[in-house]
């Protein structure tokens, strides 16, 4: 009999087990996977030409070294397939892996935290039951010492992580709280969109903190103020072109969505439904205003070309003549005046943020790497020009968009700048 009775208790510890770790249906799979794309989890954990989720992303960090992304595929041996859902939690929500190994904050587990148990839940459920496991076993990170010793990590989650979900507020709307809680957790706007501190932490986690969404720069890249500042943020913007921002990454006469930003609406935005992205716009036009102290919107500048018309077939192979480098490589799809295409395919350079901002990190990074993502089932490509173009011409070429299409006050390239941009200095 006790044999019998051990039996069963065994079996019930088993069968307890396997229970509280499996999804009761194929909906919660589901939940697990929308929300899988909310997190915009495929950017970091896919590398180009692998598996979904499978990992090995090199992820280069400036003074730091070169982060490859972890398997979360359900593999046992090289991804997540023995992971509890305790060791799931943990990892997302406070960086600490299954062996106790703290995680680096290239993993976004910060803005994580304010994950809800029942999509964490659900989360759990996709990775472990909706996703094919993949046998893939990324490269070790290749970070310098002494910043490869983990420990000090602990104390960086001892001083800055929060790991309490996201509490909605009650002084607010239901969709204003979902926008919010999209915002600050799944979609993790502040790890591009806010500035950082002395530790590299984000230096507020919400509208209640200093500096929230007010612009920063990371991976070469400048992810602009988000505020509701009508001149330094998106205050100015309407309510259905933040939508369309998000959902396309195209609003022509004020915006283009390039680089990371381009591929969190490809992979991520665009997938989202409208409801949600309606509650992410209503929450941003909502964050307190952060002023750079700017004349005018970065969208406002601009005024059609006039100069580039009386060029037409002199060659250009080594010219730096900013108006004959324009017309051979940009207005065939600009237009000579910039104003592009009429459908918007070919945006406006004029009335464009990203040609009107004083920082011209994005504008350097467009032209010397083009554009390649798709929007729903709209391609958007650019091609780029870094390897057609000297140090020389591409800051020539620069200069001429910002100078005619931009702020006036932008601050003129050098070859040398656009060599350091180009070696990534």
């Amino acid at each position: 009999m006790k044999a019998i009775a051990s039996f069963l208790v065994l079996c019930s510890a088993s069968v307890a087990a396997w229970a509280k770790d499996t999804p009761a249906d194929t909906a919660q799979i589901k939940r697990g996977e929308y929300l899988a794309i909310a997190a915009d989890c495929a950017a970091c954990h896919t590398a180009p030409g692998g598996k979904p989720f499978a990992g090995g992303l090199p992820m280069p960090i400036p003074m730091l070294g070169t982060i490859y992304t972890s398997n979360i595929t359900p593999d046992e041996k090289t991804g997540i397939g023995k992971w509890s859902y305790e060791d799931f939690e943990r990892a997302v929500r406070r960086g600490v892996d299954d062996a106790g190994n703290n995680l680096y904050p290239a993993m976004p587990y910060p803005s994580y935290a304010k994950i809800n148990d029942a999509d964490m839940r659900d989360l759990y459920a996709y990775f472990r039951y909706g996703v094919p496991a993949v046998q893939n076993d990324p490269p070790p990170s290749t970070i310098r010492w002494p910043l490869n010793m983990r420990w000090p990590l602990k104390l960086w989650n001892l001083v800055f992580l929060k790991t309490e979900p996201y509490v909605p507020r009650g002084d607010k709307s239901p969709t204003w709280n979902r926008g919010a809680y999209l915002t600050q957790g799944l979609a993790h706007c502040g790890t591009c969109h806010t500035p950082r501190g002395f530790a590299m932490q984000e230096k507020a986690m919400d509208e209640r903190g200093k500096g929230y969404l007010a612009g920063s720069t990371l991976a070469g890249w400048t992810a602009f103020n988000i505020t509701s500042d009508p001149t330094s943020g998106i205050g100015a913007w309407k309510p259905e072109q933040v939508v369309q921002y998000l959902r396309t990454g195209s609003v022509p006469g004020v915006a283009q969505a390039a680089g990371p930003m381009g591929e969190a609406v490809q992979h991520s935005f665009s997938r989202m439904t409208t409801q949600d992205i309606e509650a992410i716009a209503e929450y941003l036009r909502t964050v307190p205003a952060v002023s750079n102290n700017l004349e005018r919107a970065r969208h406002d500048w601009g005024k059609p070309a006039t100069d580039v018309t009386a060029l037409r077939g002199k060659p250009i192979e080594t010219t730096i003549d900013a108006a004959r480098l324009y017309l051979g490589n940009c207005a065939t799809c600009h237009q000579a005046d910039g104003r592009g295409t009429p459908d918007g395919y070919y945006p406006p350079l004029l009335h464009n943020s990203t040609v009107g901002a004083r920082d011209t990190t994005n504008l350097v990074q467009v032209i010397m790497n083009g554009i390649e993502r798709k929007a729903g089932d709209r391609h958007i490509g650019m091609p780029a020009f870094g390897r057609e173009l000297s140090d020389a011409q591409l800051a020539a070429l620069t200069n001429y968009v910002t100078r005619q299409f931009g702020d006036p006050a932008t601050p003129q390239l050098t070859a040398d700048a656009i060599a350091k941009r180009r070696s990534g200095r």
